[in-house]
């Protein structure tokens, strides 16, 4: 049975870590260094649209640090669901800035880069045979809503990244990934204790935050023949058994089973001890087999959005504000009605009172009188167009309407000209299924390439 050392610089490329803790984790000797490139945490848009929600700008200067880092340990660097949402063109364009900085490092590489991405078409037939299952809570979908997903991927496994890593890659480019499975993998191809090797994974995912100190960003997890042990690299971070344990709680339904590609894990009888002031060491976690299936996620556009900003600061509409956009709504309403060819059931019309209760709506339990009210008008509807048209509709009455009929016309504060900002396409989720495998690379590809100059 063998020890490896997986390096995790920080939760995910693009949020910073820091550089002396990812220092001395290279001096730490690991065997692998492993990133998470993204997740679904900010919505659909970033894999309806393949791009990444990160600046390009600060994921190749991050990148450029871990390609230093690589090359200075001589281990193989991994990233998973790479440029936020994992899509085939993300895939693609972190392979872009690999190249560049493989040429201005002067850097030798073998890239390995595991697509995947989905063809609509073909996963829309698997449902109709069948194949598709849903999990708990999935919407509801057909043929036709799966055909109209501008993105479909699969979330890889630890098999999918193993048989990447298996190439001799010197960097791994991972589409869509499950979150431990760039770190499990290593671990599992090494025959480390496989419960050990996925739940360390599991607490390695979001980098330091399973320590007293998440911004530091690097730890380093030794897997062996029955477990792993969690050692913090920022030299205030500490790692707890409660830090550790409580970990199994983050994105995750159970606090003992989590399920990925393959199995299960079930920490039940885990036991977390501290070895020292920083390094807690784990041992008791199960992993049980399983037919091998992988998640599917999908997005598609949902219609198109624009938006407008308007200032209130009368005192005396900030506190009737409910009547007056309720009044502005069933103004606008009666316009589109009688000026548009679409029906109530095809457009939305959304005012959120910033200051007052923009984030919890009906939730909100504090009654304020702020000194300022934001009113944020978002139009929804099928095209830009006409998403467009109702906010020009709206403009007047979020400019001039009067809070009753027998009072002058106001003028409020537009903060930007043209008050109307179009957000181009809204997306929404519509896969949280999954698909069976009886070859773990039946929906994945791999692709390497040898590029630099040394």
């Amino acid at each position: 049975m063998a020890t490896v050392r997986v390096l995790i610089p920080t939760g995910a490329l693009g949020l910073g870590y820091d550089r002396q803790a990812l220092e001395r984790g290279v001096a730490s000797q690991p065997d692998i260094i492993a990133v998470d490139g993204g997740s679904t945490d900010s919505g659909p848009a970033y894999l309806g649209r393949g791009q990444s929600k990160y600046s390009r700008a600060t994921v190749k200067a991050e990148w450029r640090e871990l390609m230093i880092a690589r090359a200075k340990a001589q281990v193989p660097l991994v990233i998973g669901t790479a440029g936020t949402s994992g899509a085939d063109s993300a895939v693609d364009w972190m392979w872009d800035i690999t190249r560049e900085l493989a040429e201005e490092l002067g850097q030798t590489l073998r890239v390995a880069r595991l697509y995947s991405g989905q063809n609509p078409g073909k996963i829309a037939d698997a449902f109709g045979a069948g194949r598709i299952i849903s999990l708990p809570a999935a919407p509801a979908v057909d043929a036709g809503v799966i055909r109209s997903c501008t993105n479909i991927v699969a979330l890889a496994g630890a098999e999918q990244v193993q048989a990447a890593l298996a190439t001799g890659a010197d960097i791994v480019i991972a589409g869509r990934t499950t979150d431990t499975a760039i770190i499990a993998a290593l671990p599992l191809m090494c025959g480390c204790n496989a419960g050990g090797a996925w739940h360390g994974a599991k607490i390695g995912e979001c980098g330091a935050l399973a320590t007293t100190n998440p911004a530091s960003g690097t730890i380093l997890i030794t897997f062996d023949a029955t477990g792993f042990t969690v050692e913090p690299m920022g030299a205030t971070a500490r790692a707890t058994p409660y830090t550790v344990s409580a970990h199994m709680l983050y994105e995750n339904s159970d606090p003992y089973l989590l399920y990925e590609p393959g199995g299960v894990l079930d920490v039940t009888e885990a036991k977390y001890k501290a070895l020292d002031d920083r390094r807690v060491r784990v041992e008791g976690s199960v992993w049980r087999s399983g037919k091998h299936s992988v998640k599917l996620e999908g997005a598609r556009i949902a219609g198109y959005q624009t938006v407008s900003l308007t200032l209130v600061r009368d005192r005396r509409y900030i506190a009737g504000i409910r009547d007056w956009v309720a009044g502005i709504e069933a103004r606008a309403r009666a316009d589109i009605a009688q000026r548009m060819n679409i029906g109530p059931e095809d457009y939305g019309i959304e005012i959120r009172l910033i200051g007052l209760d923009a984030t919890l709506g009906g939730l909100e339990t504090r009654e304020v009188t702020p000194a300022e009210v934001g009113v944020l008008a978002i139009a929804t509807a099928p095209s830009e167009a006409e998403a467009t048209e109702i906010g020009k509709i709206l403009n007047p009455y979020l400019l001039h309407h009067a809070l009753t009929a027998d009072e002058p016309m106001p003028t409020f504060a537009f903060p930007f000209s043209p008050a109307e900002m179009s957000r181009g396409a809204l997306y929404e989720f519509v896969l949280h299924h999954i698909i069976e495998l009886d070859d773990p690379m039946a929906v994945f590809r791999l692709v390497t390439e040898d590029i630099g100059h040394g």
